[in-house]
């Protein structure tokens, strides 16, 4: 017994000299559990040895309460309460006694340490050893006025995770009571109990978390909120780098390439000789009206087709049918155009990006057709020459390029 003994004493204090390296370690890292907890447990027990001949005891009621402080999510100490009650069972003789017990407890968090969440999200395992003082109380067959003793405690702990903040576990423990001078039925201990396993626990329970974090340390796996903290930092500029480069490629192809070519579809789409014709020119302003008289056939075939080929689209911001205030004058632009050549008939087709239902996405961009076509037509277009509809997801570009799929594109007829 003497080596359990000192097992036990080298185990604490290597327990407290790791919790101290650990704690050190852990003062500079963001931990979001709470150190503080208290468990609340009941059960039966039964009793290993120390009992007279002619006596035996069935399991009865014992209760427990603890508080529990983890340095990390590996380590803690605990100080726990219980209480036993004893009475004989069958055609044992009669006696009655009651056990008062507090308790120092190391408790090892083996979820985290054996890694159980790669393979769980809900089940965890503690391990505790400590020891304490306990008072026996027997007041049947006689009252001996309390026997007071130390014991050893050691046991395991599954528990099942309901809420970040609430475990039930189911507990295990064993105590070996030491100088216990009466048996639990009141008699002389004549072996003095130095190598009894003297009884034996079982409890159901909660533990419950303490503080502002609402997390329990046993369930706040170190390895996944790093990755957790990594995700969320990769997320954050995965959307940050998605929006630049949305942004560089609307400013790229919008901007640059459409303003461009914008540029090109002005100056082709020029009557002809309006530099030197008198009705080419505002009295008011003096500036070239380049819409007053026809314009070449080649001009017109040329501007068909950069429409048609999508240089020119009006655009809307996310789940909007609202067209950007840039956009106008793409509208503007087609109106002008089926204004000087009264045979052009022309389709307006509404896109989306990839965000969202297949089913929303059609019916949004059919909305977005049907806002273009409504401008249009309010501008003076007969709603016979304009035909409308949405098909949802443009699946030609990439989603990246996001801000260019929501759109409404011309096709001329």
């Amino acid at each position: 017994m003497k080596i359990m003994k000192n097992l036990f004493w080298g185990v604490l204090l290597v327990f407290l000299g790791s919790y101290q390296l650990n704690a050190q370690k852990n003062d500079t890292k963001k931990q979001n559990f709470d150190h503080w907890s208290i468990d609340l447990g009941a059960g039966i027990h039964q009793l290993g040895q120390s009992l007279s001949a002619g006596y035996d005891n069935d399991p009865l009621f014992q209760t427990n309460f603890g508080v529990r402080y983890m340095f990390n999510e590996k380590f803690g100490l605990r100080v726990g309460l219980g209480y036993n009650s004893f009475k004989e069972a069958g055609d044992s003789n009669p006696f009655q006694s009651n056990l008062y017990r507090a308790t120092l407890e190391g408790v090892f968090n083996l979820g985290n340490v054996l890694n159980f969440q790669t393979w769980t999200k809900r089940f965890n395992l503690l391990a505790h050893v400590g020891g304490g003082v306990s008072s026996l109380n027997v007041t049947e067959p006689i009252d001996n006025g309390g026997d007071f003793m130390t014991h050893m405690s050691f046991g395991a702990t599954p528990q099942y995770k309901l809420t970040n903040r609430i475990s039930l576990f189911f507990d295990i423990s064993t105590f070996i009571n030491f100088h216990q001078t009466e048996n639990f039925d009141g008699s002389s201990n004549t072996e003095n109990m130095d190598n009894n396993l003297s009884y034996f626990n079982t409890s159901l329970g909660l533990n419950i978390a303490l503080g502002k974090n609402k997390q329990l340390a046993d369930s706040s796996q170190e390895k996944e909120m790093a990755v957790n903290e990594e995700l969320d930092d990769i997320k954050k500029r995965l959307k940050s780098a998605e929006k630049e480069i949305a942004n560089l490629k609307v400013k790229t192809d919008a901007e640059i390439n459409k303003n461009n070519l914008i540029y090109e579809l002005d100056t082709r789409y020029t009557r002809k000789g309006e530099a030197n014709t008198i009705d080419n020119s505002d009295s008011d302003t003096g500036e070239v009206n380049k819409y007053a008289s026809s314009v070449t056939a080649s001009n017109v075939g040329f501007i068909r087709e950069l429409l048609n080929r999508g240089y020119v689209n009006v655009y809307f911001d996310t789940n909007k049918a609202t067209i950007q205030t840039e956009s106008l004058p793409a509208v503007n632009y087609l109106k002008q155009f089926m204004n000087d050549n009264p045979t052009v008939v022309a389709g307006l087709i509404g896109y989306t990006d990839e965000t969202g239902e297949e089913g929303y996405n059609l019916k949004l961009s059919k909305r977005r057709a049907k806002a273009v076509y409504d401008i249009l037509v309010a501008a003076g277009i007969d709603p016979t020459r304009l035909t409308y509809g949405g098909v949802g997801e443009d699946k030609e570009l990439t989603n990246e390029a996001k801000q260019l799929a929501r759109k409404v594109a011309f096709r001329i007829q």
